[in-house]
């Protein structure tokens, strides 16, 4: 197999197909075991004398290449099992699983193995990556398993700094998790602040955290804490915003409560992600739709990203007795592909859909939608829509030759977005972006009058409210292209184009009267916005213009 291997690595191979079939003739020729991709990386890695072709082989070898291609290696991992707040009647209830999940999905399976570890599943990840070819040098952490919010104060700071710590050490002697026993909240603060700090400069930079929750449980005591936390995006249980669709599946939250929570996550300077499941009971295609059209057209929404997830039957729910009942009837898959096909016709350019459909094996689904890649059946039958992910460069060598500013204007509760993007002429391929939200002026310029304090939250919240005063706020930058670790090769990122859509973002704050700009910058990455002469300041990079 050896022989194969040092063969291969002496071709210039194009594609994955043609790799294969170059394996298949060559194994055929000298009667032997046709080596996988893994083994091939392998190789490849401890070989110092390899072909000149080696950086396109490695792209071809990588397994699922496209989880990087947006510039950042994503890692899922899952809280341990708590009680949920909620009685939703779709959600599925297992022993030893948390709420809503299921125990054969991929990642609950994995974080089982890990009996839930957060520093062993972050470490898992990363070198599950490495092995499938990718460089996991820029992590986003995205952590799922129920409502965030309503876990136990302690575990969450805990949970957060094993990640960092996770990400610090790995590859290194100090391979080993922080346990929580006989630590105190403030002795687990110390702690993670040193482990962010020591993650600005670390090899595995966490440049972005996820957390899950609910509507009703966002509040500006939850916002600080998810700020010290270093949350950058935050995904929101919206389900549909029709309070008597709500009401009938036992949601526990209303349209009000989605609305104040996008516009608090929105003063915060957050990225907002809505979950929306169609096809629940009390729902209809054209109901909808009409949902789907609001969330864009009512500035109370407007979010960032959306995932959808639409409605399926699975034993342990509510909806399950519903529709042994025959009180209820999931959409059938010729009206679900007609629904979001209709939706993706009106996604905004400045909107990312992240998923299609969640991950849970058929064999777990009683009644619905069976089609796990849904994306990729619409995309080869020809359906395209604008959003961000569909204008994402799919190819791992293309250059910018030249590109064009594009800025949408748009308004949200209460101020204005900048989607400010950087896209090549026909504004088919885009290479980077960046978000721009400014405050309503009446409210941001309020003089806030000294509290009689000697501490504790509302301390905190009056001093971010004098950092973030007469700020306008960076909730994003984003350049696409491969994940390209510092100091490599430069392709789209580090090229510069950040820079570009930074200055633009500032040139536009000060046409509208703001003195400063503070960005909600990932842990990994105030080190590049320190080099653009801001400042941190309470969690924020903080710059005068």
């Amino acid at each position: 197999m050896n022989i194969i291997i040092k063969e291969l690595l002496k071709i210039n191979i194009k594609d994955r197909n043609e790799l294969m079939a170059i394996k298949r003739k060559l194994a055929k020729k000298l009667n032997s075991k046709i080596p996988t991709n893994s083994e091939i990386l392998e190789h490849f890695k401890n070989n110092k004398q390899i072909a000149n072709n080696r950086e396109n082989l490695e792209i071809i070898l990588r397994k699922r290449s496209i989880r990087t291609m947006s510039g950042i290696a994503p890692v899922a991992i899952l809280t341990k099992p708590y009680p949920c707040p909620g009685q939703c009647a779709y959600c599925p209830t297992e022993k030893n699983v948390p709420k809503s999940y299921l125990s054969n999905e991929p990642a609950v399976m994995r974080a089982i193995r890990c009996n839930y570890n957060p520093y062993v599943q972050v470490q898992m990840r990363l070198k599950a990556l490495e092995a499938n070819g990718h460089h996991p040098e820029k992590i986003e952490i995205i952590v799922i398993g129920g409502t965030w919010s309503f876990l136990p104060k302690k575990y969450k700071y805990w949970y957060i700094l094993n990640c960092f710590k996770a990400a610090n050490d790995f590859k290194s002697i100090n391979n080993y998790e922080l346990k929580i026993k006989n630590l105190g909240i403030n002795k687990l603060k110390n702690i993670l602040n040193k482990e962010q700090k020591k993650n600005e400069n670390a090899k595995y930079k966490i440049i972005g955290l996820t957390l899950e929750t609910r509507p009703d449980y966002i509040n500006e005591n939850e916002l600080i804490e998810m700020r010290e936390l270093g949350c950058t995006r935050v995904e929101l249980g919206v389900q549909a915003i029709d309070d008597k669709i709500l009401k009938l599946n036992k949601r526990g939250s209303n349209v009000e409560q989605i609305s104040r929570a996008t516009k608090m996550l929105r003063d915060y300077g957050f990225k907002i992600t809505y979950h929306i499941m169609p096809g629940l009971p009390g729902s209809t295609p054209k109901k909808d739709l009409e949902m789907f059209k609001r969330i864009f057209n009512d500035k109370k929404f407007q979010p960032d990203q959306i995932k959808f997830y639409p409605t399926v039957v699975t034993k342990g729910s509510l909806l399950y007795q519903w529709w042994k009942q025959g009180k209820y009837k999931p959409y059938s898959e010729k009206v679900l592909k007609k629904l979001i096909i209709d939706c993706k016709k009106v996604v905004p350019k400045y909107v990312r859909i992240i998923r299609l459909i969640r991950d849970i094996p058929g064999e777990s689904i009683i009644a619905g939608n069976k089609i796990t890649n849904l994306r990729q059946v619409l995309e080869q039958e020809g359906v395209k829509c604008n959003c961000i992910r569909c204008r994402e460069p799919k190819n791992f060598k293309f250059q910018i030759i030249n590109f064009k500013f594009n800025i949408i204007k748009y308004y949200v509760s209460p101020g204005e977005e900048y989607f400010i993007s950087a896209e090549s002429k026909d504004g088919k391929i885009l290479y980077g972006f960046c978000r721009l939200y400014l405050p309503e002026k009446k409210q941001n310029n309020i003089v806030i009058p000294v509290p009689n304090f000697t501490g504790g939250i509302q301390k905190k919240i009056y001093e971010l409210k004098i950092t973030l005063g007469n700020s306008a706020l960076i909730r994003e930058l984003h350049v696409y292209g491969e994940l390209v670790p510092v100091g490599k090769n430069k392709k789209i990122q580090h090229a510069g184009l950040g820079k570009k859509l930074m200055k633009e973002a500032e040139k536009i704050s000060k046409r509208n009267n703001f003195n400063k700009v503070a960005i909600i910058a990932g842990v990994g990455v105030r080190n590049y916005y320190i080099k653009l002469e801001y400042e941190l300041d309470n969690t924020y990079m903080i710059k005068k213009i």
